[in-house]
């Protein structure tokens, strides 16, 4: 047999990928899990519906996952952001997730996170050569 390797951009292949490692993963987690992945997005919209910020996550097996934080500018710093978490974290044990992990680079929100209970358990240097990107989680205490 010989192999080669291709940089074609291929859904199929693309999917392939993704569904053997699906797979895969499903013979090493608990039954009771089964391959959870539930995407979970929160909106902060004004009185006119426009959208003013909001979080972008995902329960995967046993943990909520944030990929995304933004609000508008012109309302940081006004507790927005704090009640984002709040309900996200509601859903979470709803979901019975046992953890929220985040990701942050320095000039982002770490402080953000760590106020409102958030552990860092790793980080990177020289992203963007100047900065510092961190891993946080969040433990929850699951409702039985």
């Amino acid at each position: 047999m010989t192999l080669h390797i291709s940089k074609e951009l291929n859904k199929n292949d693309k999917q392939y990928i993704d569904d053997e490692l699906y797979r895969f993963n499903l013979k090493h987690f608990p039954k009771d899990l089964g391959g959870r992945y539930e995407e979970i997005n929160l909106f902060l919209k004004d009185e006119k519906g426009k959208v003013r910020g909001g979080i972008l996550s995902a329960v995967c097996w046993n943990w909520l996952e944030i990929y995304t934080v933004i609000l508008d500018e012109d309302i940081r710093h006004s507790g927005y952001g704090a009640k984002l978490l709040l309900e996200l974290e509601k859903i979470a044990l709803d979901k019975k997730c046992d953890f929220i992990k985040v990701d942050t680079l320095s000039f982002q929100a770490l402080d953000f996170y760590k106020k409102n209970g958030y552990q860092v358990f790793g980080s990177i240097d020289n992203v963007g050569r100047d900065f510092e990107h961190y891993y946080l989680k969040k433990d929850l205490k699951v409702k039985s």
